[in-house]
């Protein structure tokens, strides 16, 4: 599946939803679905900065797409985490510093968040597209 499949896909999925008290229950079910990362990953290295909950990120090449693993301590920001892996996990470095993610947007989930979890989100795909960046 492409990125923007992806997108498209979860852009689909929320539209389903007249309120955003639906939509938060979704957010909060794609956080329940996540698979967990394992304690030892979850260092202080690898915390995104510029979050207000903590946000844990990892990011491994294998044959040649990026596998990102993610967690968070907070549920709703735990299923954003899961939102982000779903467009961009296992994608080439390419695609992924090229991706336009305009699913945020459209969700209306940027609107929808307080400005510290928006500036969360930035802070999180700036590190998945640094972690890019990194490994091609």
């Amino acid at each position: 599946m492409t990125i923007n499949e992806a997108q498209d896909e979860i852009i689909e999925e929320f539209e389903f939803f007249d309120d955003w008290i639906g939509r938060y229950e979704l957010l909060i079910e794609y956080g329940k679905k996540l698979k967990p990362m394992p304690e030892s990953d979850k260092t202080d290295q690898n915390l995104i900065d510029g979050c207000q909950s903590k946000v844990w990120l990892t990011a491994q090449l294998q044959g040649g797409v990026i596998h990102f693993t993610g967690d968070s301590d907070a549920v709703l920001v735990k299923g954003i985490v899961a939102l982000m892996l779903q467009v961009l996990n296992d994608h080439t470095p390419k695609d992924i510093l090229s991706a336009d993610l305009y699913f945020i947007d459209r969700i209306g989930l940027r609107e929808h968040l307080s400005p510290t979890r928006s500036n969360g989100v930035a802070a999180m795909l700036k590190q998945m597209k640094l972690y890019a960046l990194a490994l091609q």
